[in-house]
């Protein structure tokens, strides 16, 4: 740390205080409504935010300025804070906390820069725990120590960062659509081999491939209401795997739960094996994976369903290529549309169609659809990496900024 650089609690240079309790309204009842969900990838747009009825006593005490912070106190998304800059007419929910700096020698942009470094989601994290719903309050915020160099040389770092971080975000979001354009691609290659089906390609439902034998699934939902229960899972033992395991071309294994061999012997539905097509058809809605693996039996979550192929008439790898184009997700989206829940039922599962060539033409497809396949996640995985290395680059930034090395 240089000479001159002090250390402070933020509550010595600010004031901290919770937001106001009230239900938000579409309509133009007060002034606009500012909650943790309206912060989104660090901006807010002010258009989509609600209103609020509150007393014109009550406006000044919640009133949002420039210069104010936002820090978001409870749910999965604590500590995630955002600068304010030239806000409408607008207050602040209570599941928020406002940091507002008042002393002149610190800049709310250096503070704000602070909220993102390691140091200070460590206190977050560090902070939160142990806390039912993982929260993080007025008392801990202030608590928070932070450096302060002269105000010369916060003006200095923060014009620094803020043009790197410019250019950083430029890079990642020129890598996010090249990431977009390569999978796209995919899609539409995998779309036109199924709009481009042969005389002899069948078009049939689930229901009459289960019928002629051709596919087995998993299609009750559940496990005979003999549901798991959180403090039966073990470190180690019989696979347990939920929709949140694919990734749309392969099943993690990493992000599965453990039963024990007994308790898993109790259950009679929802075991997949090696070469099952899985699809997570609850929550998290439409990736398709193959599911390899050397277990005798993997146990299934209810979010997912399993397809078992009779190779004879059809191949798994065709079919998780089919479960991945329009022609299927159009159906499934539809039954999406219809309903207020994030799910596809069983049964409607069991009403899609799905379009099935001869065993012949369905290996060509594999072939070709797989070398795609394989150079989509290679462009995926280079993507991803350069992500990630921004993420870094951001990171040593702000580390060395607030260290005194930049």
């Amino acid at each position: 740390m240089k000479p001159k650089w002090e250390f402070k609690n933020l509550t010595m240079v600010s004031t901290i205080n919770y937001g106001y309790t009230e239900s938000a309204s579409y309509e133009q009842v007060g002034p606009k409504f500012l909650r943790i969900t309206d912060i989104q990838n660090d901006r807010v747009d002010w258009k989509s935010v609600p209103y609020c009825k509150i007393a014109l006593e009550d406006v000044p005490k919640y009133r949002l300025a420039s210069g104010d912070i936002v820090f978001a106190r409870t749910g999965a998304t604590t500590g995630k804070s955002y600068l304010v800059n030239n806000p409408p007419d607008a207050v602040f929910a209570s599941y928020l906390i406002r940091l507002r700096v008042i002393d002149k020698k610190l800049l709310p942009e250096f503070v704000s820069l602070f909220f993102q470094t390691d140091s200070y989601w460590k206190s977050i994290k560090d902070g939160s725990a142990g806390s039912a719903q993982g929260g993080f309050n007025a008392t801990k915020l202030g608590a928070l120590s932070i450096p302060i160099p002269p105000i010369s040389e916060q003006q200095r770092i923060v014009g620094i960062l803020d043009e790197a971080f410019d250019g950083i975000a430029t890079a990642k979001a020129n890598a996010e659509k090249n990431l977009q354009n390569a999978r796209a691609l995919f899609d539409s290659h995998l779309q036109s081999v199924f709009t481009q089906s042969g005389k002899r390609w069948d078009r049939v439902t689930l229901d009459a491939l289960l019928e002629r034998g051709w596919i087995e699934g998993h299609l009750d939902g559940n496990h005979g209401g003999d549901y798991p229960r959180k403090e039966e899972f073990i470190s180690e033992g019989v696979p347990y795997i939920s929709a949140n395991c694919l990734d749309d071309d392969q099943v993690d294994m990493s992000r599965a739960k453990y039963l024990s061999a007994i308790r898993a012997a109790l259950l009679r539905k929802g075991i997949a094996k090696n070469d099952d097509v899985l699809f997570a058809h609850n929550a998290t809605v439409g990736p398709v994976a193959m599911l390899h693996t050397d277990e005798e039996k993997v146990i299934l979550g209810t979010s997912l369903t399993y397809y078992r192929c009779n190779r004879a008439y059809i191949l798994p790898e065709y079919l998780a290529h089919y479960m991945r184009s329009f022609d299927f997700k159009s159906q499934y989206l539809q039954v999406m549309r219809q309903s207020t829940r994030n799910q596809v039922p069983i049964t409607k599962q069991r009403e899609f169609f799905h379009i099935i060539p001869p065993i012949e033409e369905q290996k060509m497809i594999i072939v070709q659809l797989d070398g795609l396949f394989k150079s989509v996640r290679q462009l995926d995985a280079i993507y991803q990496r350069k992500l990630a290395a921004l993420d870094e680059l951001k990171k040593s930034l702000l580390h060395r900024a607030f260290t005194g090395e930049l």
